[in-house]
């Protein structure tokens, strides 16, 4: 099965939970990786945000660390060859290099960071609020996931089946998760959460909000666990 590209007539307005809606506060200082920059800096990346290539934008979908080096979680075939990686479309603020991607066959893509100058939050950026991400997890069947939007949206609905598998012109990606929450134009790459539990990727679907679609998710936890990442 192909996934056409997401593209949405009109959102469904929908409700979520108190934890998806309010503003997450910041973890304390002491819980921070060693060499971690400052949470005061003037410029924050947090999942949900975009970065910028030579090739073009992705969406970050969660950051993660490990031994004290922060990374991000992104859509393989999004990231594809792109090496360097920019907080800015000008491609003027350098923030990371791509240590690792996995496409097809799965699809996500490893991002070391690089620039102290910014902050890297174990959050989620929904329309200017932040949901802080406490940990990730395998979905189950009719578990109620979130796909919060680049506005103030967020879209839920229950995963539908786990390990589907999607056809690509350059392969097939196996071990995916099939949830009925509709996304936005442009959703590919961004998280997918429950209440505050990391579950996915959003990296393709079909259908629309407006008359029922699918979507299909990256599990978090085999990436994370394949690096030795974790959330925080």
């Amino acid at each position: 099965m192909r996934p056409r590209p997401l593209a949405v007539r009109r959102f469904l307005t929908v409700l979520a939970t108190a934890a998806l809606t309010a503003p997450a506060a910041a973890p304390p200082a002491a819980a921070a990786p060693r060499g971690a920059p400052s949470r005061t800096a003037a410029t924050a990346i947090r999942g949900g945000n975009v970065l910028y290539s030579a090739a073009g934008r992705c969406t970050v979908g969660f950051n993660a660390t490990k031994a004290g080096t922060y990374y991000a979680l992104m859509a393989g075939r999004c990231v594809g060859g792109a090496k360097d990686w920019y907080a800015d479309a000008a491609r003027t603020v350098h923030v990371g290099v791509t240590e690792a991607v996995r496409f097809p066959g799965s699809d996500y893509a490893v991002i070391r960071y690089t620039n102290p100058a910014v902050s890297y939050p174990g959050e989620i950026d929904i329309g200017g609020s932040h949901l802080d991400v406490t940990g990730a997890a395998q979905p189950a069947v009719g578990q109620t996931v979130c796909l919060p939007g680049s506005t103030s949206a967020v879209h839920c609905g229950p995963v539908r089946a786990l390990n589907v598998s999607v056809s690509y012109p350059e392969g097939t990606v196996s071990g995916l998760v099939q949830t009925s929450a509709c996304a936005e134009p442009g959703a590919a790459g961004r998280p997918a959460v429950s209440g505050r539990t990391a579950i996915g990727i959003v990296i393709g679907g079909s259908g629309s909000c407006a008359s029922g679609g699918t979507t299909y998710l990256q599990p978090v936890v085999p990436a994370l666990q394949a690096f030795g990442l974790t959330l925080h």
